[in-house]
């Protein structure tokens, strides 16, 4: 371990409050007995990462403990950290300077920046939070409702409120909710369905997102002096994301984007209920403009007590509008439905214009008070945020099948008797040629094949779903596994078949939905620069992204990695954003980047904020999308509070990277980047090497890693490999990245990094990058967060898992001296004593960690003895679960 060690340990009051709590739980649910293992076994491991005299016993109290009090103990720490997460979300780790709207206007104007060009860049702007079911949230929802609750109760204790809204003692509501938490089942019992991701996901758009960014424009229109535009929207992935996932179908896609509509009109209902009751104006006392008169005289509202309250009335037209919308789309009534009858709103801009004739009608009367800010305002700017869909729905498949589906229908409407055997050239030609007229390929009765009948059916309902709840309930087509121009010409030719693209009279082609790119690999990312620019030079393909005003490219973080390590995919990832920028330039079409990143370093983790100033000069625009994926939605958007402060730091660093000055030189960013290209060729070399070229590291890695025992966690609907094969090459990067971090390693965060820092030869010149260059800022910073997680002691532990200990030793031994260099080599471009000297909130946030961690991964690796050796003692697998629960817990970003 390193010096920071000796320092010690400090927690913020709330760790310690909710800490005691807790004690008093087990002791009082679990038994003093239970209490008293728990606590010997939390003060030796604290006194021994304290290096206190004696604390060096090799007791560590888990010899002592029976299966069943094994599994309390670990539910015991793993709450620990639950509640010590809590803590510093709501303390804060660090706030990065210019990381909210106003601060980065301020400081776009101290540089120069006019108000006026700020407002200008954000009217094009587009910034959204793209949420995922990628499986790495390992609690269930009711944990996290419980958390969620104790958050609203230490909120309550901050402002000196002793009782709750309902009477209750502040500290003893608290005390029940831990108690409730001690006894709810941390383990799912079943596995997740695609409708149960859906649901999980609509409720915290219900929950936080409703409130968050309607809440969050009142303060930008504050910070930029006028109303801004919609810019910072919500999209989602689950229900339209069928790579690797035989469970989505055109079944689940209809499903989420009628509960997602369905939530946000219900929504606006309560909204507008809430509005009539509040808004009492009567014409006796109050001129009512014509507008507002009209809408009243339309509702239908006769009610005598309302006689004299036109705007009353108009908002129960409005009303009876809506909830009979809520029926044609949904098909039921609403849970409060309208007295009066009223004709189905066609459009949410029809709503919104309703609403406004109100908001005007109140602005024309005093100061117009009652006009600005308030619950009418929010309403207004929910409807435009949110539309009748409430979150745009991604559509993503794997580009393997977009050939073999094409190639069927090709093949049945005898255009091309053989696709899959054409060379990309000719199925270019091919594909134009049949973009180019409006004659579907696909027959209405003719039979296809599962996978074709399949692929069909999701484009219809897509279909379907633009034209019941607007075309913004689904924009966007991602293709996985996009190697060459044909990929993105397939998704046009299915889309063709839904009616979702066609071409004009005059031979404008026109989309409804835009077929998306996605570059995974190191190869594809290297190519993605000539496949744009070969898609461009289509004249059809060239025209519709001219008048769409932008095309958006996914650039892949995950998979990139699991291909060529950390720095190579961090490197490359940049290197390909700058050169797309230049081929969109060159073709005169605004970029849109989107960033499929996941919480763990390896998966594109990280700093958000510190993420999109490290991007490109000129690659942002104002325009990105991110994907928000597993326990990383809990943690940014758990609560209004969390995701307010998300949303907002996304929306800031998206306007500095935009319009703030580059600092440096140019001489020295073509140094800086001559420097990277050759630390990434090096890096590359070695973890290339480790991976897969050495002899026998696929068993190492599935023998001494949690694997094997991940894949049982009923974490997601989705499989842990696309394939049945074992290979790296076939395993998703989630289980990749998660099993590296539950044995400490974090190998996926650093591996490579550290051997091609050492043999650099100017030294001089990396500790120049690493304090001028914010790239180079954000990749060491993440690489330190992910060092001060990992242990190579416990990690060795692990190691002893691996049947061929020689086999072990060896690549061990690589891996071991590969962390070391990291560390070292970090250390020096950086100027630091120690892993975190420069942060030291963060440093104290993961060593108060560090001493509960240690004591679940010796339990596991002992339970995954017993289980790999037969013992079929059923909580001995439950055992191993909760010990990836609790160890995922502590680390926060593990997957």
């Amino acid at each position: 371990m390193n010096g920071q060690n000796t320092q010690a340990i400090s927690q913020n009051p709330d760790i310690r409050f909710l800490g005691k709590m807790l004690g008093d739980v087990i002791r009082a649910y679990g038994g003093e007995q239970l209490f008293r293992q728990t606590e010997y076994i939390r003060s030796t491991s604290v006194d021994r990462f304290r290096k206190i005299e004696g604390a060096d016993s090799s007791d560590r109290g888990l010899g002592a403990l029976s299966l069943d009090d094994t599994l309390n103990f670990v539910r015991g720490f793993m709450l620990f950290s639950l509640l010590a997460n809590l803590a510093e979300d709501r303390q804060g780790l660090a706030h990065e300077d210019g990381a909210t709207v106003s601060e980065a206007c301020a400081r776009l104007v101290a540089e120069g920046v006019p108000l006026t060009e700020i407002r200008e860049m954000l009217a094009h702007s587009l910034i959204v939070p793209v949420l995922t079911a990628h499986p790495t949230e390992v609690r269930r929802k009711s944990i996290i409702d419980h958390k969620n609750r104790i958050a609203r109760l230490m909120t309550l204790r901050d402002q000196g409120q002793k009782v709750t809204e309902d009477g209750d003692d502040v500290d003893a509501a608290i005390y029940r909710q831990i108690a409730l938490l001690w006894q709810t089942r941390p383990l799912r019992r079943e596995k997740l369905f695609v409708a149960d991701e859906i649901e999980n996901a609509r409720a915290t758009m219900q929950e936080v997102f409703l409130t968050a960014l309607p809440k969050l424009y009142a303060g930008w229109e504050k910070a930029l002096g006028s109303r801004p535009p919609g810019f910072v929207k919500l999209g989602s992935w689950i229900g339209g994301d069928r790579d690797g996932n035989p469970f989505v179908d055109a079944e689940t896609l209809q499903y989420a984007v009628a509960r997602n509509g369905g939530t946000a009109i219900r929504h606006y209902l309560e909204s507008i209920h809430s509005l009539g009751a509040e808004i009492s104006i009567s014409s006796f006392m109050s001129d009512t403009p014509e507008a507002v008169r009209v809408l009243a005289e339309a509702s239908g509202d006769t009610a005598a007590s309302r006689a004299d309250e036109p705007y009353r009335r108009a908002l129960s037209g409005i009303y009876a509008r809506l909830a009979a919308t809520h029926v044609k789309l949904l098909g039921d009534q609403p849970p409060r439905p309208s007295k009066l009858s009223g004709a189905a709103y066609s459009t949410p801009e029809e709503l919104r214009r309703d609403l406004v004739t109100v908001a005007s009608g109140l602005a024309s009367d005093g100061d117009g008070a009652l006009s600005t800010g308030g619950a009418l305002s929010r309403l207004i700017r929910s409807v435009e945020i949110f539309g009748f869909h409430l979150a745009t729905l991604d559509l993503r498949q794997n580009s393997d099948v977009h050939e073999r589906v094409i190639a069927e229908l090709f093949r049945t409407a005898r255009v091309a008797p053989d696709y899959l055997k054409l060379d990309e050239a000719a199925r270019v030609d091919l594909l134009v040629a049949e973009l180019s007229h409006n004659r579907p390929l696909a027959g209405a009765w003719t039979q296809y094949s599962e996978e074709t009948a399949k692929e069909l059916a999701i484009i219809r309902a897509a279909a379907k779903a633009q034209g019941d709840f607007g075309r913004a309930a689904i924009t966007t087509y991602n293709i996985s596994k996009t190697t060459s121009v044909s990929d993105m010409l397939e998704v046009y030719v299915l889309l063709k078949q839904a009616g979702l693209y066609h071409v004009e009279d005059d031979g404008t082609p026109q989309a409804t939905i835009m077929s998306v790119p996605l570059f995974e690999t190191i190869a594809d990312l290297q190519a993605a620069p000539e496949t744009m620019r070969a898609f461009f030079k289509i004249p059809l393909m060239r025209a519709l992204a001219q008048a769409r005003g932008h095309q958006e490219v996914m650039i892949g973080y995950s998979d990139s990695n699991k291909d060529g390590g950390y720095l190579t995919s961090t490197w490359e990832l940049y290197e390909a954003s700058r050169a797309l920028a230049a081929i969109f330039a060159e073709a005169n079409i605004a970029m849109q980047l989107f960033h499929g990143r996941g919480g763990a370093v390896g998966r594109g983790g990280g700093s958000a904020f510190g993420a999109i100033l490290a991007q490109p000069k000129g690659t942002v625009q104002g325009r990105i999308r991110i994907t928000e994926q597993g326990e990383v939605i809990a943690a940014k958007y758990g609560t209004v509070d969390n995701a307010v402060t998300s949303l907002e730091t996304m929306a800031s660093a998206a306007m500095l990277a935009t319009l703030s000055s580059d600092p440096i030189a140019d001489a020295d960013v073509k140094r800086f980047k001559a420097a990277m290209a050759e630390l990434s060729a090096s890096a590359f070399q070695h973890y290339r090497g480790l991976v897969y070229d050495t002899l026998g590291f696929r068993t190492f890695f599935r023998q001494m890693t949690p694997i094997n025992e991940i894949a049982t966690l009923k974490i997601g609907s989705r499989p842990s490999s696309r394939t049945a094969s074992d290979a790296i090459e076939d395993l998703r990067a989630i289980p990749w990245v998660f099993s590296w971090a539950q044995a400490r390693v974090m190998l996926p965060g650093w591996y490579g990094t550290g051997q091609a820092l050492v043999g650099f030869a100017d030294k001089g010149l990396l500790r120049a990058m690493a304090e001028e260059w914010s790239y180079f800022q954000t990749i060491l910073a993440n690489m330190e967060m992910v060092l001060a997680k990992s242990d190579m002691g416990i990690a060795a532990h692990y190691a002893g898992l691996v049947e061929d200990q020689a086999l072990a030793r060896d690549i061990f031994g690589r891996i071991k001296g590969g962390w070391q260099a990291s560390r070292d080599s970090l250390l020096d471009a950086t100027g630091q004593g120690y892993v975190l000297e420069a942060n030291p909130a963060l440093n104290n946030s993961i060593r108060l960690r560090l001493p509960y961690i240690e004591p679940l991964n010796l339990l596991q690796i002992e339970l995954m003895k017993r289980h790999r050796a037969g013992e079929g003692d059923e909580r001995i697998g439950e055992g191993i679960q909760l010990t990836i629960n609790a160890i995922a817990t502590a680390l926060r970003n593990s997957g």
